[in-house]
């Protein structure tokens, strides 16, 4: 029988398999945890907290790394009917302190590490206990096994609207704002991700996906549970030793985001790659090339065409067998509704960049509003549409392309510009190790282009060689300005670059200025020698 609850799935999976191994995150040589052991922790664990007052609807921080305790937490919060509040373990200061006030969490579940960045900002929120995973606790704190030695309690009778989490977004463009997502969300999601063939009876799904997001919560353990499959999580992403870890936990697929398989590729061939029991790797997005790279090298066939985000996970997809578009990210899933829409939301004609907006074909399907911002929800659904800040096109076959986050888009004389683009554009200079392209204020009331770029090596490019390179590639107003060279570039836990931090370190005093340099492309020659950028009208 379905169930439309996260504590549904869970109950029904101890029933079926106790004893299987379903969960594993450490060494290859740490054990597996079976539901039975997971049911019997989250019992005592859910009566620890609900001894600290914590009950149904309250709010529980959590900041900690993959680990076996963050998926006891999981449970046992929903086995108590609270909200958890999974934060980016890797945020710090004031952004770590608003999302704690913001959430009016009374309790923080954290590990040494996590406290350490956590404490100094504690007395600007409402946390009133701290539960320590490991370590002695700071006064007034708890241990996390202390709670574990408490008496089990049984599960609260949920409803598919009752929320789970409030899953705050990585806030790469502007604050974060925290999702609200219900017990129906958490299921929904998770049937369909197994539609067409995406996942088989039988699997074993390894990702690096972090559990503090909705991908590693979803997409890695709800979809375990609903589809009766193991789940390997790594505590961490290392590109050199990811592929022999899921091989020798006999991983039959593998998730995550592309960046983790251009990380992969980049790590030097070797005689084993080819050894193990890979049935499918989706990576997404990853660009064409890599995706058949990836297939010859490794012998395992890859899928890329997806597009979703916190408030929507799974807008389109493709199958693993069928007609497939590789360069494009599928068409629209049964859960939604597609459309492209100009400034005033009216639809565009095919083939017309407009912005991407989505509305649920069923229930539960979509979040449930932004917490504490209710004009923000209703902005982002204005017109009976949620608009996804995302810049795209349909063809006539129905494939959707992504363009450009909207706040990524450049307006440069009069004339769109795709980051993406542009970046992707970049990446194909030799020197170019990474690339990020944003906006900066021209002085012409539009905007400049500002590409920071890590070199491969110390002294790889120069002004010119960019230009040169750019000016047969792209069209005139798209070459940037500004060239500012980084060692790094700022990135979130699952790597997206922080492009608000680029933003906003505006124009450094030793960015190259192009158009200061004399490299500009003279305005005899501007007509028909490069092709325009995608997103231009």
């Amino acid at each position: 029988m379905r169930t439309s609850t996260v504590s549904g799935v869970f109950e029904q999976r101890v029933r079926q398999a106790p004893d299987d191994p379903f969960f594993h995150c450490g060494a290859t040589t740490d054990p597996w945890v079976t539901p039975r052991q997971l049911d019997e922790r989250s019992a005592r664990l859910a009566g620890g907290l609900a001894g600290l007052g914590v009950g149904r609807g309250d709010r529980v921080a959590l900041l900690a790394p993959n680990r076996v305790e963050v998926m006891e937490a999981f449970l046992a919060l929903v086995r108590l009917g609270a909200i958890q509040v999974p934060l980016n373990y890797w945020i710090r200061g004031e952004f770590l302190r608003y999302q704690l006030d913001d959430c009016g969490a009374r309790v923080l579940i954290t590990d040494r590490a996590g406290l350490e960045t956590a404490a100094p900002l504690l007395a600007g929120t409402g946390i009133e206990r701290v539960v320590l995973l490991d370590g002695e606790p700071p006064a007034g704190g708890v241990a996390y096994e202390d709670l574990c030695a408490a008496d089990p309690v049984d599960p609260v009778d949920a409803a598919p609207g009752d929320l789970v989490s409030i899953v705050y977004t990585s806030g790469t463009t502007s604050k974060p704002k925290g999702c609200m997502l219900s017990n129906g969300y958490y299921v929904r999601i998770a049937e369909a991700y197994g539609l067409d063939d995406w996942v088989v009876p039988g699997d074993r799904l390894c990702t690096p996906f972090p559990l503090f997001h909705s991908a590693g919560q979803i997409i890695g353990v709800m979809t375990a549970l609903v589809h009766g499959i193991s789940l390997v999580v790594t505590p961490e992403f290392h590109a050199s030793t990811f592929m022999a870890h899921a091989a020798e936990l006999d991983a039959t697929m593998l998730v995550g985001i592309g960046a983790f398989a251009n990380a992969i590729l980049d790590q030097p061939v070797r005689p084993t790659d080819g050894e193990h029991p890979f049935r499918l790797a989706i990576w997404t997005p990853l660009p064409v090339d890599r995706q058949q790279e990836f297939e010859e090298r490794f012998g395992t066939p890859v899928m890329s065409e997806g597009f979703g985000q916190t408030e929507s996970l799974l807008i389109t997809r493709s199958p693993v067998t069928g007609r497939r578009d590789r360069a494009t990210c599928g068409r629209p899933s049964p859960l939604y509704e597609v459309r492209i829409v100009d400034e005033d939301d009216a639809p565009l004609p095919v083939g017309t960049p407009g912005e991407i907006v989505v509305r649920p074909r069923d229930p539960y399907t979509m979040y449930s509003g932004y917490w504490n911002k209710p004009a923000e929800t209703i902005e982002a659904w204005r017109n009976l549409w949620h608009h996804t800040g995302d810049f795209g096109q349909v063809d006539e076959d129905g494939f959707l392309t992504f363009v450009d986050r909207m706040k990524d888009r450049l307006r440069r004389r009069g004339e769109n510009v795709s980051s993406m683009y542009l970046e992707d554009v970049l990446r194909g200079l030799p020197g170019v190790a990474d690339v990020a392209v944003c906006a900066v204020p021209g002085r012409m009331g539009d905007d400049d282009i500002k590409a920071c770029v890590v070199q491969d090596e110390p002294g790889a490019l120069d002004p010119r060689t960019v230009f040169e390179y750019l000016r047969d590639r792209v069209a005139y107003f798209a070459i940037p300005r500004y060239v500012h060279l980084h060692e790094t570039l700022p990135t979130n836990a699952l790597r997206r670059v922080m492009k608000n931090a680029l933003r906003d370190e505006g124009v450094p005093a030793d960015c190259w200025d192009l158009e200061a340099l004399g490299l500009v492309v003279p305005r005899d020659e501007r007509r028909g020698t490069a092709p325009a950028l995608p997103g231009r009208h």
